[in-house]
């Protein structure tokens, strides 16, 4: 059949107007579910994050103490570890997504119950801190779980708005459990405010129970072995897959600088503590979780592409409110006017950017690719700190914030490179792969074993290298000093120590895992893999 007559015989779709797009995605039960539910997600964070720091602190904890029980943060950084166990294995009731948040909600319920029945001593410190661990890992767990229903669930003209108002939820919910729980605490006690947090779970399960299934059955990886390398596989087998993995990491790149010093920045230009407090904890977070929600609901009427280009130049854009900051006197409404153009950017950029790592993922390893994408877009958080002082430090706010911009250009140059500009929908197509010897298993063992190595390395210098610019930053006339780091990575004293010895073999073994699935997509395996070509229809 000709191309004409495939036309002619399937005339595309006419595509509904704004305003109906978004009315149908706001009245859908499966839209509403994954909004509701993100409540859920954001509530540990906050209380793990914000609220346990300052009860610990206000029992009078030594700050050395606090400093060790943050760490109990680390199993959202180290979620994508158990997440294709995830993948693997489904709970027997509630459907394959749903009954391990289900799992993971009554955890969180039980363990914030424990949480208010600890003594308000110093010496409860550490159990304070065991079951901050625990909530953390419960809570990394309900993340792996709910973000992979979210990619299963949604329709693709629902995932936009539906990015934008999750996200708005979750930070409305660390709000509650953060700084919300704090106020409440000063009113009546720690006790029941954990209490009233662990209540705030009954709802939650009820959502997830009548939470609607996907509508396609998606065949699990039949091993772990399929959890653990399909899902590189498959994604990597897809046309510039390298270069989009470096869009997730560049995209936000010059907001994580501009925002890494904010506060230090704010008070440099002479504002106060009810200044700095009004304009972070409120015009921003305001004007954060209205960008969000917008920048997700226009995303599906306006095409992804065109999003990600629109909101991407706003969001470099945005920077030159601070220029402006940085070069005035004391000025408020210059300082609240710059702080919510910016945040409310940044909202705009997060929701088109949420939209595309939904569509990236593919349903079948949902848990365990969406995990792997959300942490390397959480990587630049991690070091833009210490290179923004260094950086402030030696040209000085004005030139700081000018550089910032410039530094959002390579995340344009990458979209480019699969969603040209003027492109309404990115497409995510299958590498065409020159004939060529496929690799055996010794061959991708030992490129994955030099790949892990050489991430390692990377991973140990780059750490080394932050923490000597930081403590140039803080003693500049101390000079540069690489080895102290590097020598104290490599012999850990701490239970810090530790555990960054351990997210550096993570990162190496993910690294090396990636380097072997890239030699084995250009050898021509997993390109059945790259399209989710295996999800079958539900039966009735």
């Amino acid at each position: 059949m000709s191309d004409t007559s495939q036309a002619t015989a399937a005339p595309k779709a006419e595509r509904p107007g704004t305003f109906e797009s978004l009315a149908r995605a706001l009245s859908s039960w499966r839209t509403a579910s994954v909004v509701l539910l993100s409540f859920a997600s954001g509530m540990p964070l906050g209380l793990v994050w914000i609220a346990l720091p300052d009860w610990l602190r206000s029992m009078g904890v030594d700050i050395r103490v606090v400093g060790l029980i943050t760490l109990s943060q680390a199993p959202w950084t180290f979620k994508f570890l158990w997440s294709p166990f995830m993948d693997r294995f489904a709970p027997p009731f509630w459907g394959r997504r749903r009954g391990w948040v289900a799992i993971a909600q009554v955890a969180l319920l039980v363990l914030t119950l424990i949480l208010a029945g600890v003594h308000e001593t110093p010496d409860a410190a550490w159990v304070i801190g065991a079951i901050a661990l625990a909530v953390a890992f419960a809570s990394a767990s309900q993340d792996i779980a709910y973000d992979a229903y979210v990619v299963d669930v949604l329709h693709e003209d629902e995932q936009g708005v539906a990015a934008g108002a999750k996200i708005a939820v979750y930070r409305a919910a660390m709000f509650v459990a953060g700084g919300g729980a704090i106020t409440l605490a000063g009113l009546v006690s720690w006790k029941w405010t954990a209490i009233g947090l662990a209540l705030l779970y009954l709802p939650m399960l009820v959502i997830t129970w009548k939470a609607p299934e996907p509508e396609q059955a998606v065949v699990s990886p039949k091993t772990m072995k399929e959890a653990v390398w399909y899902p590189f596989l498959g994604f990597l087998s897809r046309h510039r897959s390298i270069e989009i993995l470096a869009f997730v990491f560049l995209y936000k790149f010059a907001d994580n600088l501009a925002q890494a010093l904010l506060r230090p920045f704010l008070v440099d230009m002479g504002y106060t503590s009810l200044d700095r407090g009004l304009a972070l904890a409120t015009v921003a977070m305001v004007a954060i979780l209205v960008g969000a929600f917008i920048g997700g609901a226009l995303t599906t009427p306006l095409g992804l592409g065109h999003a990600l280009w629109l909101f991407g130049f706003l969001q470099i854009f945005s920077n030159i409110g601070y220029i402006l900051v940085a070069q005035s006197a004391v000025n408020r409404p210059l300082m609240y006017g710059a702080m919510g153009f910016e945040s409310f950017t940044q909202g705009l950029g997060t929701g088109a950017f949420m939209t595309l790592l939904l569509r990236m993922t593919q349903k079948r390893f949902s848990a365990t690719q969406f995990a792997l994408f959300s942490s390397l877009f959480g990587i630049p958080r991690v070091f833009t700190g210490p290179i923004s002082g260094v950086l402030v430090y030696g040209m000085g706010w004005t030139s700081f914030f000018w550089l910032t911009m410039a530094f959002g250009i390579p995340g344009l140059v990458l979209l480019q490179r699969f969603s040209p500009l003027g492109t309404r929908e990115p497409q995510f197509t299958v590498r065409e792969i020159e004939h060529k010897e496929p690799l055996g298993a010794d061959g991708l063992a030992w490129r994955g074993l030099v790949g892990g190595l050489v991430g390692l390395a990377g991973g140990a210098v780059t750490l080394a290298l932050l923490k000597a610019l930081n403590a140039l930053g803080e003693s500049p006339d101390a000079g540069f000093d690489f080895g102290t780091p590097l020598a104290g990575l490599l012999r850990p004293a701490s239970i810090g120590d530790w555990g960054t010895l351990l997210g550096l073999v993570a990162f190496g073994a993910i690294f090396g895992l990636l380097v072997a699935a890239v030699f084995a997509a250009r050898h021509g395996a997993g390109a059945d893999l790259a399209n989710d070509e295996d999800a079958e229809p539900r039966s009735a």
